[in-house]
């Protein structure tokens, strides 16, 4: 089986090469851009690729307003304060999470709670969330949701769509409104992954973006905050050392973070994002294909949930049980192709094991069981 799965994915990549987990494309317009910024000496956070590039993600995405960050953590950490997250707050999100989720609601002062996922989403189940809701939480007089054990506010909640699978925003929007929580999609993995029809990161409070480089488009590093009007203003406001305009005084009215992107790497991202329909085209054309590898084995391929378009930024093949993933991974690894794990749950790392959770049977089930494939372009794509 390990040999099969080998073979097959050096037949789709047509090397005998060491093959990458998700490697960068860079065939378009990337080198003229920076080269362009370069000449312009324009190199900083100040500079037109970064004004096109927020303008560019917003129409693509639909949000009303798109701010850049120098990374996806930045964004969510920004986002979160833009929500009103404070010191000593709760915020609901999900274990099974690259831990930046985690990190940006610690950045805040805030504690995480973790609640489970939905097997046919790997995304905060909505069931899971109600259930946890009903035991733990309560509303106050005036709205505000707090935890019935130590009266501590319950400030946000925080979905996370796995490897560019939407979570179910139907579901957690109608508990999150129920219960007075704003909702942050940390739709870092997600650029391109539609719901219903719609980009994800757009349905909440905010949404954040991520531009890494084993990100399905790369600025090198970069985030992306998604907001509407009023919030976009104060997230570029807060995002930019929270300096006020004037022809020469420097005038900060409030604490605010040096979160800016650089026009260098906007302008990388202009870039790929006018190449990423092409992308998704060749990923979802993988996703088939091992879709198809995988039809008539014990190990199950994850697919997109319903009504939803993938992005498939991560390719992932859930496995008989833990022995299988370990022979999968051992096997693919020292034969050059490069596969990984999920993550640990992020109730098992020492810095959030005190965190408060429900169990996450589904989560730890999934962890024991994942493996990421092989999940670049494929080479026909390629110019």
């Amino acid at each position: 089986m390990f040999d099969a799965l080998v073979q097959f994915v050096r037949e789709q990549y047509r090397t005998l090469e060491f093959i990458p987990l998700h490697a960068p494309v860079f065939q378009g317009h990337e080198s003229g851009y920076v080269q362009e910024t370069i000449s312009s000496t324009f190199v900083s956070s100040v500079g037109p690729f970064v004004d096109r590039f927020e303008r560019d993600t917003a129409a693509y995405t639909g949000a009303v307003r798109a701010v850049a960050t120098v990374n996806g953590t930045a964004a969510l950490h920004a986002a979160l304060l833009l929500a009103g997250t404070e010191r000593g707050d709760l915020v609901i999100t999900q274990a099974l999470t690259f831990v930046a989720t985690c990190n940006a609601i610690a950045y805040c002062g805030a504690e995480p709670v973790f609640v489970d996922v939905d097997r046919y989403t790997l995304g905060l189940s909505p069931v899971a969330l109600q259930a946890w809701l009903e035991s733990n939480a309560r509303l106050d007089d005036d709205g505000t949701c707090r935890d019935k054990s130590s009266d501590r506010r319950i400030a946000a909640c925080v979905p996370m769509h796995t490897f560019g699978h939407p979570v179910d925003l139907d579901g957690l929007l109608a508990v999150c409104g129920r219960w007075n929580l704003p909702m942050v999609e940390d739709a870092a993995e997600s650029l391109g992954s539609l719901y219903r029809g719609k980009h994800t990161g757009v349905f909440g409070l905010l949404g954040t973006l991520s531009f890494n480089g084993n990100k399905i488009i790369t600025t090198g590093g970069g985030g992306m905050i998604l907001a509407n009007e009023e919030l976009g203003i104060r997230a570029k406001h807060l995002t930019t050392t929270a300096k006020r305009p004037h022809p020469f005084e420097y005038v900060h009215d409030e604490l605010g973070f040096n979160y800016r992107l650089p026009n260098l790497n906007a302008a990388l991202g202009c870039a790929q994002l006018e190449q990423l329909e092409l992308f998704i085209a060749s990923k979802r054309e993988l996703a088939t294909r091992y879709a198809d590898h995988f039809a008539d084995s014990d190990f199950e391929f994850f697919r997109e949930p319903e009504h939803c378009r993938s992005n498939y930024w991560l390719n992932a093949v859930i496995c008989p049980d833990r022995t299988q993933r370990d022979g999968l991974l051992n096997a693919s690894n020292q034969a050059g192709v490069m596969t990984r794990p999920i993550w640990q749950l992020m109730c098992d790392l020492p810095i959030y094991a005190h965190c408060r959770h429900d169990g996450l049977a589904q989560s730890r089930w999934l962890s024991e069981r994942i493996v990421n494939l092989p999940s670049s372009v494929l080479p026909e794509h390629l110019s």
